[in-house]
């Protein structure tokens, strides 16, 4: 590693305070903002500088795709796929698609995933699994995986209805059961063949605010 100028410290510097506060890397004009210089391309130049001297590693066809190599043992990038909530299907990557369909990356303890999971995560919008403790803007970690057992917490699709919900999962004589933690939501009933699972919860992160306590 060559020899580490005060403007690159201080991007270095305030890379690793963001992703320990956020959880996720920030952006080009987060770096801007953040260290007050002038334009995109000098942000662009040091980045490019830490990551050829080893400092940093970055998946240019991913946004906020920096993550810290000193870093990287003991932890896993994960591809933030977006929120959890109704709308598009969530947009389960393959090992050829995960670039095209990745929002952003976070660092997960490596603790958190099974070996050989192959894991993306979610942005929780909504309470309905309040006492379950996934709240709103927490962030899941989801194994992609369609089989899932009763009780586990899931990301299904449904078809009918064209949106995205989080719930645990239960198996019934003739419909399943998507059941909300929270008493002032009501389940969920549907067909099988009317419900597509999408991952199982495997992980949950959140940034505790100081100030709402």
């Amino acid at each position: 590693m060559g020899e580490m100028t005060p403007k690159r410290k201080t991007i270095l510097d305030f890379i690793t305070h963001y992703i320990d506060e956020q959880g996720f890397a920030p952006s080009i004009a987060d770096i801007v903002k953040g260290c007050g210089i002038s334009s995109p391309s000098i942000v662009q130049y040091h980045l490019d500088v830490l990551e050829k001297e080893g400092y940093i590693r970055r998946r240019p066809e991913t946004y906020r795709s920096i993550s810290l190599r000193q870093r990287l043992r003991g932890r896993i990038a994960v591809h933030l796929l977006g929120a959890i909530a109704a709308g598009q299907p969530i947009p389960v990557p393959t090992e050829e698609t995960w670039h095209t369909v990745a929002e952003e990356m976070i660092e997960v303890p490596a603790e958190m995933l099974p070996s050989g999971v192959q894991a993306y995560a979610l942005r929780v919008k909504g309470k309905s699994m309040i006492d379950a403790l996934v709240d709103d803007g927490d962030i899941v970690v989801l194994e992609a995986t369609a089989r899932v057992e009763n009780g586990q917490m899931v990301a299904a699709w449904l078809k009918d209805r064209q949106e995205t919900t989080l719930k645990k999962v239960y198996f019934e004589p003739n419909r399943i059961r998507l059941q909300p933690a929270n008493d002032t939501v009501k389940p969920i009933y549907v067909d099988p063949d009317n419900l597509l699972v999408q991952g199982r919860v495997i992980a949950v992160l959140r940034k505790y605010d100081l100030e709402s306590h």
